[in-house]
């Protein structure tokens, strides 16, 4: 399953609920972005990681 390398997010599970509260299973994504970074040792490594985590952060990128 893919997870966001920062936070850990991953997809999501619930109910999508009518007017009438009927109940069917739906699911939620992160929105997960590959991008190539410089990890703490130096190397540059490709990982995934969230949109929001992506637009907060202030990673190196490679």
């Amino acid at each position: 399953m893919a997870k966001c390398y920062v936070t850990g997010k991953t997809t999501t599970f619930g109910n999508k609920r009518s007017h009438a509260l009927n109940a069917s299973r739906r699911v939620w994504k992160a929105n997960l972005q590959t991008v190539r970074i410089v990890d703490e040792n130096g190397q540059v490594k490709k990982v995934k990681i969230s949109a929001r985590a992506l637009k907060k952060l202030n990673l190196e990128r490679a």
